[in-house]
């Protein structure tokens, strides 16, 4: 195969499993930086399992996290269709070349008699497998079975003897005996095929060079070796990434926590953080960089720095590179993302000018991880304090507060066009005709217009409130903080 062509062939049976997007990613990545194509396969031959409406989820999902295919569902090439439910004739045509070559054979065993074989090599303690029962069959035999319209599968034949050995481009050589694989059904009796068909069929008409999957269909490639062997195709190379754990090295799964990219989307997680994260669940650049975007991660990524070894999923990580990446942006692109998620938020986002919500953007650009921080984690931009920390005003209310803040009104007020330094240079005035240390003023003024005891810096705060919300907010403060404190005015 001349050109790189590679593939992410998931099935419609619900939201995106983070695990399928670093698939994807990783197929995508390779295919951009060898200058191929890569194609999305629906693979819905699972009529059981399948999810009405999980088909348009995954690729809306791929969308969102740039993830663009050249090929699949909706952008149609050269080598479609790209759901295999409107490719059965051709799994079905292939399967009977196999029976003519004599490389499958016709099982007419019913589900009674596999569970029978099962039950009793459960009890004998031996791995249970088909017994080939129907593999003794003449063609004769089979073929009249057939016409009298008894139901069959139809199994393709594993040697009985020797190995067979594959390369794989993270593991290197694995070896597997042929005695350990069993005669997989490769066509279903309802005429669908089984995954095992299915894909060996269609990565060969797609043209597909690199099969790059998860590590739990390693053992099932020894079964598609075989298969590419017995039509006399081309082998396509085959990468098997590792998997993917919870902290405590168990396998990851929705138990323990979120594992639908939708369920991280909901969270408020940016597309740039999420991806550059699920990127490095396996794979590193060799060096000490952790940030990237997608376009580097193109230029950067390579198989054989993929490793073999479980990747943990630490949400720290994510949640620190969220926060790396928000850091990151320009204040234009951080503005409409405000913007979008005050206009969803109890606020009217009408009350507020864009050099407003830039000035509360640079204030609280370095405190925050989401989006969404900048209003859940700094309300007071946007409203004046429904309530105060009850901790704070333990802490930091003194009965003298009161008069304290009367005599910083007066200050503040007499300020023509403050700014940090003329509000500042005001509080230590303040502070040195009461006698009392600039804490005594700064903790309590927080406090007042905050309702919080932290955040950026008050100066910055005061001066994106501006002096009258300042004042009206300590005047109010004066009224309603002593009663909370247990102080009697």
């Amino acid at each position: 195969m001349s050109s790189v062509r590679t593939r992410f062939a998931p099935s419609p049976t619900g939201f995106l499993h983070v695990g399928g997007l670093r698939t994807a990613l990783y197929n995508y990545l390779f295919a951009k930086k060898e200058n191929g194509s890569f194609i999305l396969r629906i693979e819905d031959t699972d009529r059981s399992r399948k999810v009405e409406g999980a088909m348009e989820n995954l690729i809306d999902t791929l969308h969102w996290a740039g993830v663009e295919f050249d090929e699949g569902p909706g952008k149609e090439g050269n080598f479609g269709p790209y759901i295999q439910s409107q490719r059965l004739s051709l799994y079905q045509r292939y399967a009977h070349q196999l029976v003519e070559e004599g490389k499958a054979y016709y099982c007419f065993c019913t589900p009674e008699r596999l569970e029978e074989i099962r039950r009793k090599q459960i009890a004998a303690k031996i791995s249970a497998s088909y017994d080939r029962h129907c593999r003794a069959f003449t063609k004769e035999e089979a073929e009249k079975r057939r016409k009298t319209g008894e139901p069959f599968v139809i199994r393709m034949k594993v040697p009985l003897e020797g190995e067979l050995t594959f390369t794989d481009i993270i593991r290197g050589d694995v070896t597997i005996a042929y005695k350990i694989l069993d005669d997989q059904v490769i066509l279903k009796s309802d005429g669908y095929p089984t995954y095992h068909l299915a894909v060996v069929v269609d990565d060969h008409l797609m043209k597909i060079s690199h099969v790059i999957r998860g590590e739990e269909w390693l053992p099932s490639t020894p079964k598609h070796v075989l298969l590419y062997k017995y039509f006399g195709w081309e082998i396509p190379q085959f990468a098997h990434l590792p998997l993917l754990l919870n902290p405590d090295k168990s396998k990851l799964s929705k138990r323990q926590g979120d594992v639908a990219v939708e369920d991280y989307r909901l969270k408020g997680y940016l597309r740039e953080a999420l991806v550059n994260f699920v990127a490095f669940l396996g794979w590193n650049p060799g060096d000490e960089r952790e940030i990237f975007s997608l376009e580097e991660l193109i230029r950067e990524f390579s198989l054989e720095r993929v490793g073999k070894s479980g990747a943990v999923f630490n949400t720290e990580k994510l949640d620190w590179m969220n926060f790396e990446h928000l850091r990151r942006k320009p204040d234009a692109e951080v503005l409409c993302m405000v913007k979008e998620k005050l206009m969803l938020s109890e606020f009217n986002t009408t009350h507020f000018s864009d050099a407003y919500l830039l000035s509360v953007i640079s204030a609280m650009r370095e405190r925050v991880t989401f989006v969404k921080d900048f209003i859940e984690k700094s309300p007071y931009f946007f409203r004046a304090p429904l309530h105060y920390d009850a901790d704070t005003v333990k802490k930091r209310w003194q009965k003298d507060s009161p008069s304290y803040l009367k005599k910083l009104a007066e200050e503040f007020s007499v300020l023509e066009s403050p700014t940090k330094e003329s509000y500042e240079t005001a509080l230590h005035r303040a502070a040195e005709s009461l006698h009392i240390k600039n804490s005594d003023l700064i903790h309590p003024l927080r406090l007042a217009v905050s309702g919080m005891g932290a955040g950026p810096g008050l100066y910055d705060i005061i001066v994106i409130l501006g002096k009258d919300e300042t004042v009206r907010r300590m005047n109010s403060a004066i009224e309603k903080v002593p009663a909370i404190a247990g102080f009697q005015q």
